[in-house]
């Protein structure tokens, strides 16, 4: 059986596609190959899941339909003319934060698409949030690809190339403001007395309870927030300090600092 997809790359969300793409058949092992640089990545991808590694992938790219680049930005500056020529006809679909269509279509410029995305972290359990722009309309075999490849780690979005610098402000980004707020939490249980590690399962909780009702519900965040709230309780005592600090206005600030981060790296 031949060679269906390629990866070159085989670090945690390379690893998180592969594990999606076999878990729902779209591929099967052996029509998988992957690669990587100076680490053991690759062999311990196949060895995990039985998809091959090749140290030259080169000559695979031949017979694929699809290269998924999931290296490091330094690496996609290192990849060979060659290993560019073999992709020549394939879908090639980019992983790989702050680098442009124009740059990927420069390297790839013999593809028949390119594909620029922004996964974010969760996508390691199938709970991410993606968003793609294509160069070029996909056809319906090259949306099947994408929207297969997509899906192995959770939700996904069709944009404008313009927009995914916002897209990495929110959900590119976002789990860390996310990890930040769980730890403030925490933090702050502990201050008001609670043990540590209570604190910690609390904070958790209540983050991914209030996730999956956000989730579940057709109510707005704002409708959500207010039925927790009575005048003169506890919860609006705490909401007046969130306002009166300005916190959406942080928050505003934070995912502006990182758009702003995001087109000077794409200018680079």
């Amino acid at each position: 059986m031949s060679i269906r997809i390629a990866f070159i790359g085989a670090g945690r969300m390379a690893s998180a596609i592969v594990r999606g793409l076999l878990d729902k058949e779209h591929y099967a092992p052996e029509e998988i190959a992957c690669t990587c640089g100076d680490d053991p990545t690759g062999p311990a991808l196949a060895e995990a899941t039985g998809i091959q590694f090749l140290e030259d992938i080169t000559p695979a790219l031949y017979e694929a339909e699809a290269v998924v680049l999931a290296c490091k930005p330094q690496q996609f500056a290192a990849i060979s003319p060659e290993l560019a020529e073999a992709a020549r006809g394939k879908l090639i679909l980019s992983i790989l934060a702050g680098t442009p269509l124009t740059r990927l279509s420069e390297k790839f410029a013999h593809a028949r698409n390119v594909v620029r995305t922004m996964p974010n972290t969760p996508g390691q359990i199938g709970a991410g949030v993606t968003a793609y722009a294509p160069l070029r309309e996909l056809s319906d075999k090259d949306n099947t690809i994408v929207e297969n490849t997509l899906s192995s780690l959770g939700n996904f979005h069709e944009v404008e190339e313009s927009d995914l610098d916002a897209v990495t402000a929110l959900s590119g980004s976002g789990p860390a403001y996310v990890f930040e707020f769980a730890a403030a939490l925490r933090e702050a249980g502990v201050n008001c007395g609670l043990d540590e590690g209570l604190a910690d399962a609390l904070a958790i909780d209540t983050l991914l309870g209030a996730a999956m009702l956000l989730a579940e519900t057709e109510e707005t965040p704002e409708a959500l927030r207010d039925a927790v709230t009575s005048p003169g309780g506890t919860t609006a005592a705490a909401l007046k300090v969130f306002q009166t600090g300005g916190f959406r206005s942080l928050v505003d600030q934070a995912l502006a600092a990182a758009k702003a981060r995001s087109l000077e790296l794409a200018a680079e």
